[in-house]
């Protein structure tokens, strides 16, 4: 009986040494919310936290402790079922736990609860001692030791399985207690569910040219904030959904894909953005901006298409364009700039259709009650044979995200009429395609007429293919017949303002090669605007789209587009 007594003495300093050193520290407390905040005020708190105290930023005694504090609070309330075990036990994995006024919530007083084979606890509560074989006043415990079916006691538990639980592997094994020794615990967690794990198969089928943004993520597991970038990549995701997708990647796991691409993170989890803002081909752009949602949001919107081209609603004749045989879609909006939404489906239906917007001050404007629009913002279309149809007006869209995918299907349902439009139109001669006829070939015996000093633009299509040829005929004989080109007869040295010609880049690459250093060897087609009385060029090397070309010639004209200093004066064969 004596030895019982002693190791209960024993066993109560023991836990009295815990209780007072292993005091947890409250999670709730450290994000500096309520225990029944919801996982959007959990996640806010966290983001403003991490920012406030991420090592990048702040340079301060104990920000990095106090970084890591956040992480590991935010990774527990972050997650349901950890944040359930938190609750109930005071530790994220449901284990037995001891602590006083820990914030498992239980009044101020300690809490165990053992799986093991007496699957039973005890409780030290000021008011609510668990006792047996109490006699009135009398303040004797009695304990029940050992397992309910086996002779012996403990404290409702057995003391193997205790010191199995504090310590690890029984009495001989490494102590892992309430946080105390042992392996230290992750501080990684799982992508949120908005966040899709990027992998190289992933990458290659659903990112590379598909024509819609991606927001990125890479990572290695002990990458330096990475829950901190989780959270404003995953909130900025949500705020933009519709517009882009958003991913992660492992690069522990997927090496390769990190390596080849430049995504490797070297200390710190970096953000990408596949991005067509620049060309059709999509390129990924790094974020280095501030760590902060609303940054990257101005940067994942910057980066979204540019497909749709500004144009003057009063100036640009729709209607005429009747070369491509893609369908044109006008957004009219009192936005000074091309809206997100427009945007993103410019890059969505690329090659598929053709995307305008343009600036108009409000419903008052002439030009609205020309094109039959009664309210704003508004979606004028036309067909490839220069049918007007009015798509949608009074547009109003509940979020982001539902306005792309109405705009779709009414996109969708155009782009078939159109498609049943060019079927029933019937092919142009074989006369009407021819080069010769069209438009004159540059070589050394007519430079002085067609592109001499009397001539103050020459517009010159080069090619290097039968097929370039015959792209830029086509679309520099329908260009030259518009009224915006005051074009003069090819042949004529009148000194009108405009001509136009072809070139063979191929027998008369020196020609190019007195324009531009590369003489846009790599280039199969392109269209050069030239001033030989100036000595300046521009060249237009887009991917050759009729309504793109006009506006470069446009913008020639009305000195809108940046000319450069030829090398020396051109020659021809």
């Amino acid at each position: 009986m004596k030895s019982w007594i002693l190791l209960f003495i024993c066993f109560t300093l023991f836990c009295s040494i815990l209780f007072s050193e292993s005091k947890s520290t409250d999670l709730y407390k450290i994000l500096g919310v309520e225990r029944n905040a919801s996982q959007r005020e959990i996640q806010k708190a966290f983001h403003k936290l991490s920012l406030k105290y991420h090592p990048d930023k702040n340079k301060s005694k104990g920000a990095q402790e106090k970084f890591a504090e956040i992480n590991n609070a935010y990774d527990v309330l972050s997650d349901e079922e950890k944040r359930k075990n938190y609750d109930l036990y005071g530790d994220e994995k449901g284990s037995p736990q001891f602590g006083t006024g820990s914030p498992g919530g239980h009044g101020g007083y300690s809490h165990f609860t053992s799986a093991g084979p007496g699957n039973s606890h005890f409780t030290f509560d000021p008011n609510e001692w668990q006792t047996a074989g109490r006699q009135g006043n009398s303040e004797s415990f009695s304990f029940s030791f050992g397992n309910p079916s086996s002779s012996g006691s403990s404290f409702g538990f057995d003391l193997n399985d205790m010191f199995s639980n504090i310590f690890g592997g029984g009495m001989g094994g490494g102590s892992s207690f309430g946080g105390f020794g042992g392996p230290s615990r992750t501080q990684t967690r799982t992508s949120p569910s908005s966040l899709m794990t990027v992998s190289s198969l992933v990458f290659k089928k659903e990112i590379v040219d598909q024509r819609i943004t991606w927001l990125l993520l890479s990572y290695v597991p002990s990458s330096k904030g990475f829950h901190a970038l989780e959270s404003i990549v995953e909130e900025v995701a949500g705020q933009l959904q519709g517009a882009l997708k958003a991913g992660s990647i492992n690069c522990q796991k997927e090496s390769s894909l990190c390596k080849e691409n430049g995504l490797y993170p070297s200390k710190s989890a970096r953000i990408f953005v596949y991005s067509y803002k620049g060309s059709d081909k999509g390129s990924l752009a790094e974020y280095n901006g501030v760590l902060e949602a609303r940054s990257l949001k101005s940067f994942c919107q910057d980066q979204l298409p540019r497909f749709s081209r500004r144009v003057d609603v009063g100036r640009y004749d729709f209607a005429s364009n009747t070369e491509e045989k893609l369908p044109r879609v006008l957004l009219l909006s009192t936005k000074k700039d091309t809206p997100v939404i427009w945007r993103t489906l410019s890059g969505l239906y690329h090659r598929r259709i053709i995307f305008y917007d343009a600036e108009v001050r409000d419903i008052s404007d002439p030009m609205l009650k020309k094109l039959g629009v009664d309210a704003l913002p508004a979606v004028v279309g036309w067909l490839s044979n220069g049918e007007k149809h009015i798509m949608k007006t009074g547009i109003a869209v509940k979020d982001l995200k539902s306005g792309i995918g109405e705009l779709s299907g009414i996109l969708e349902s155009f782009e078939k009429k159109n498609k049943k439009t060019t079927s029933s139109q019937p092919r142009r001669s074989e006369k009407t395609e021819s080069y010769e006829e069209q438009m004159p070939l540059l070589t050394g015996s007519n430079l002085d007429t067609i592109c001499g000093e009397n001539t103050p633009v020459c517009i010159i299509g080069a090619f290097r293919s039968s097929k370039g040829r015959e792209k830029l005929e086509s679309i520099l004989n329908t260009v030259s017949k518009k009224s915006l080109t005051r074009r003069q007869n090819q042949v004529s040295s009148s000194g009108d303002s405009i001509s136009f010609s072809l070139l063979d880049a191929n027998k008369q690459q020196e020609f190019l090669n007195s324009l531009d250093r590369s003489g846009f060897k790599s280039k199969d087609h392109l269209v050069v605007a030239y001033k030989p009385r100036k000595g300046k060029f521009a060249a237009f090397t887009n991917d050759l789209m009729s309504d793109e070309v006009e506006l470069f010639i446009s913008g020639v004209l009305n000195g809108d587009v940046q000319f450069s200093k030829i090398k020396k004066k051109p020659v021809l064969k």
